[in-house]
């Protein structure tokens, strides 16, 4: 029997998401939301916002982006990323985004997989971005400068406010409502994921998806405190998630949104900016990822500042031990939640509630609407307490399927609706824990590196006859590492450094090898050729003692 969420099942709209965070009955506020963290007069309301977007939609209409297209970000964050994502999604276009640290190469693969119909690109990107599009023949004046603030035509690249209406111009565009099954078939973001296995697959979340896992995210962050949707308290909030990201798109985005909560944005991640803007705003809330919580922890900077106007803190996208987690609750006097979840699942699956101080480790419960079960190796149900199987997932806000891309789909995600998320999991009394990982990825700071794209990289160096890439825990932190065999005549002659800096040309910062690279005889095999990812992990556990010694604790 599967499990089933202790929560009552939620009635979760069928609609745009546009709809649920611009509801048609109430008049969008004037007070600002989005505020730039740097300056915060430089800021966005609610009706503002929903402005940008009804004039960005009508400059697509104009320009004749097609239904269900793709309008691609390559950008850091700032005020106007959200205003694309709701705009694009909206006006049944849909939105991707590229990792701003990507090389030309990883940024053209998106663009080519993706078929862009149009591109957003920072001003800071703008040669990366066009070196990439002309790569991935993508036409120039389908290009267009994007920030916060206007910039003049550049190498004929202009400015993506060029190509919107005018405010009366635009007053009069309505969205289609997408009521009933249009939501659950409707494209609204495609972000990319490794999945289990492979190289990253663009992974198709509808308008339903993202209302849904809205709603269960909201119900369970109030479950169990005095607050509500409907009057969700005095929060403040500071957004440093890339929002090319599910967990950021979720939470800065549309969360915000249907709340009116504040929310500051950070272009990027520095530390002591970090705990400058939480004791300048006294921010409330946070969501982060464990280094972040560790950074709290171990770096003398946390001591200059007061961040005592902190109260909750969510932690998600990666591991994070009970005992970092409590040493924070205690020190800082804050609650700590986790969350679990994957690009496949929207964002969430399974959460804390709100306010709810656990020392377990676990990661909560499964949110409301959600089913879940436990399937052994041999691939039967998991039914005693506290074994550990693979967990499958059953909801709302699992993906529609991964694009153009019907194999991998099918080997995810059953017929009846069950997706696969190759995370090993055991259930105590309702609580769930995340106890071992069968996929394959690499978790570098809560980003996703394949493997599988590791080695291709590996293998177009001349001297490498084969490779494999596997993660290696070193002071807490997983890194990529790879074994590789060398051609005979580079045996002695190509070192592990030129390897590691062959690999750092070619991918961005978080898939270098910084797990170190050892040199072996023969990769391990299965007769079908697939690598005995297993083996791999084991080789790394035993070679991770060996590696402390040699790469320092980043903190």
């Amino acid at each position: 029997m599967p499990y089933t969420s202790p929560h009552p099942a939620l009635d979760i709209p069928k609609c745009n998401i546009l709809s649920y965070v611009f509801p048609p009955e109430k008049t969008p506020s004037n007070k600002p939301l989005w505020m730039d963290a740097e300056n915060p007069s430089n800021s966005l309301s609610p009706a503002q916002m929903l402005s940008w977007v009804k004039r960005f939609a009508v400059g697509l209409d104009r320009l004749g982006v097609k239904q269900q297209q793709a309008v691609m970000v390559f950008t850091p964050n700032h005020l106007y990323v959200p205003m694309a994502y709701l705009a694009a999604a909206g006006s049944k276009r849909f939105f991707t985004g590229a990792n701003p640290i990507y090389t030309v190469n990883e940024v053209a693969h998106q663009m080519k997989a993706i078929e862009a119909a149009l591109v957003l690109i920072h001003p800071s990107l703008l040669e990366t971005g066009v070196a990439a599009a002309k790569q991935a023949n993508i036409p120039l004046d389908r290009l267009f400068i994007f920030s916060d603030s206007e910039s003049p035509t550049t190498n004929g690249i202009k400015d993506w406010r060029s190509i919107v209406a005018s405010e009366s111009e635009a007053e009069s565009w309505k969205w289609d409502p997408l009521e009933g099954d249009a939501a659950l078939e409707t494209i609204a973001a495609i972000n990319f994921s490794s999945g289990t296995t492979g190289l990253p697959k663009g992974v198709c979340i509808t308008h339903r998806n993202l209302v849904a896992n809205s709603a269960q995210t909201i119900f369970n962050k109030y479950h169990g405190t005095q607050y509500s949707e409907q009057d969700p308290g005095p929060e403040r909030w500071l957004a440093f998630l890339p929002l090319y990201h599910a967990y950021s798109q979720l939470w800065t985005i549309n969360i915000a949104c249907r709340l009116q909560v504040p929310v500051y944005v950070m272009p990027k991640f520095v530390y002591e900016d970090f705990l400058k803007h939480i004791q300048n705003y006294k921010i409330t809330t946070l969501q982060l990822v464990p280094p972040v919580l560790v950074m709290l922890s171990k770096r003398p900077e946390t001591a200059k500042y007061d961040i005592g106007s902190l109260e909750q803190i969510l932690c998600g996208a990666a591991p994070l031990k009970s005992d970092l987690q409590n040493e924070i609750m205690t020190r800082f006097n804050v609650v700590v939640v986790q969350g679990w979840g994957m690009t496949e699942t929207t964002c969430a699956g399974i959460m804390m509630p709100g306010m709810s101080k656990d020392l377990t480790g676990s990661i909560g419960h499964l949110l409301p609407n959600t089913e879940a079960k436990l399937i052994d190796d041999e691939g039967n149900e998991v039914t005693a307490e506290g074994e550990p199987g693979e967990l499958w997932l059953r909801g709302p806000q699992m993906l529609l399927g991964y694009w153009r891309n019907e194999h991998a789909t099918k080997e995810s995600k059953t017929e009846d609706g069950w997706f696969k998320t190759g995370d090993v999991g055991v259930c105590k009394g309702e609580k769930w824990w995340i106890v071992d990982r069968k996929k394959e990825l690499i978790k570098v700071n809560g980003l996703q590196v394949a493997p599988a794209e590791l080695e291709a990289v590996l293998l177009e160096h001349d001297d490498v006859a084969d490779a494999a890439a596997v993660g290696i825990v070193v002071h807490g932190e997983e890194l990529p590492r790879a074994y590789v065999v060398l051609q005979e005549r580079a045996k002695d002659k190509t070192t592990e450094e030129d390897i590691k800096a062959f690999v750092a040309s070619k991918v961005a910062k978080h898939k270098r090898l910084a797990g170190g690279v050892k040199f072996i005889d023969e990769v391990p095999k299965l007769a079908s050729g697939k690598i005995v990812r297993k083996l791999m992990k084991e080789w790394a556990k035993r070679d991770a003692k060996e590696v402390e010694g040699t790469v320092k604790a980043r903190l």
